[in-house]
């Protein structure tokens, strides 16, 4: 996997035969049913979680950051179900209610700022966030700084804390699957995707791949929901994205009736949240936070409510992406 292949979150068990995915889906979207209002100033309660652990944890953390008792966190909320704002305009999804089991923990609050995707990296870079938590993907080459395509460098690497693991499926127009069930099926057709992820970082690689100048039309744009969009408007012969958000759009697009779920999903890999190389102090109090919610069992009740659990871990790993 690339650089530039970051989205997304979830996976369920890699390879999972589409029939399951779709009863994972259901489930998916059953758990997203629960509350999902809860007040923005109120972390989660963290099951087991207790004062004395949380100002232990909060010493942890890098004294700026503790004064002011706000990490930054910088997400492209557009992304249901793992960050996306409700019908209220509340940001909301299951990146959110971790990060406010994680505050639980720590002491503090986590605040969600609002960018595309692809501009997170340099966003952290810049200091403009204390980290960002949208579902990325750990790679090699994001560690290391280093651009998929060009293999050139192109800034500091981060480190990450991974939380979750999740793999990459194709969807295409209810009824209308045109054969496709892999990536190679792609070749000769347009496929629909969002900028910077894996599923684009898939489509170049297997466009390299396609025969007799059958090459895959690739159309990127700034989120999944432009993608989806322009797939229900005819605007394409498939879309990609991490499979919990495909699963997603399939089950409420249109309610059920504007996409299905077609092959595979393939590219499992470990989802982390990015933190810069020099604030080692803050990415050790995020691990510790998140090894706490995962011993307490909040960690389980959030995957528990959004019919995630196929894709948790049992413990949090630091650059674990390969």
């Amino acid at each position: 996997m690339t650089a530039n292949s970051p989205r997304r979150l979830f996976a369920v068990k890699p390879r999972a035969a589409t029939a399951a995915a779709v009863v994972v889906a259901g489930a998916l979207l059953l758990g997203a049913c629960g509350d999902q209002t809860k007040d923005d100033d109120k972390p989660a309660a963290s099951a087991g979680s207790s004062k004395d652990a949380g100002s232990s944890l909060k010493d942890k953390l890098p004294a700026e950051i503790r004064d002011k008792g706000v990490i930054k966190v910088g997400s492209d909320i557009a992304y249901p179900p793992v960050e996306y704002k409700d019908k209220s305009g509340k940001v909301v999804g299951i990146d959110v209610d971790l990060a406010d089991a994680l505050g639980k923990e720590l002491g503090v609050k986590f605040e969600f700022q609002n960018a595309t995707f692809d501009t997170l990296l340099t966003g952290l870079r810049s200091k403009r966030y204390d980290l960002a938590m949208s579902a990325m993907t750990d790679t090699a080459d994001r560690q290391n700084g280093v651009d998929g395509d060009t293999g050139k460098k192109v800034g500091e690497g981060v480190d990450f804390v991974d939380y979750f693991t999740a793999g990459v499926s194709i969807y295409t127009p209810k009824d209308k699957t045109q054969g496709i069930k892999t990536w190679s099926d792609l070749c000769g057709k347009k496929v629909v995707l969002q900028r910077g992820t894996v599923s684009h970082d898939l489509a170049k690689a297997e466009s390299k791949k396609c025969a007799g100048g059958k090459k895959i039309a690739i159309e990127a744009y700034d989120n999944d929901q432009q993608a989806q969009t322009r797939l229900r408007a005819g605007g394409g012969d498939a879309g990609s994205s991490d499979f919990p958000v495909a699963a997603w759009a399939v089950k409420t697009s249109g309610g059920g009736k504007d996409f299905e779920l077609v092959g595979e999903q393939v590219e499992a890999a470990p989802y982390g949240i990015a933190i810069a190389k020099s604030n080692t102090q803050l990415r050790d109090a995020i691990k510790a936070a998140m090894d706490a919610i995962i011993a307490n069992g909040a960690y389980d009740k959030v995957v528990s409510k959004w019919g995630v659990e196929d894709g948790k871990v049992t413990k949090a790993t630091v650059n674990a992406g390969k």
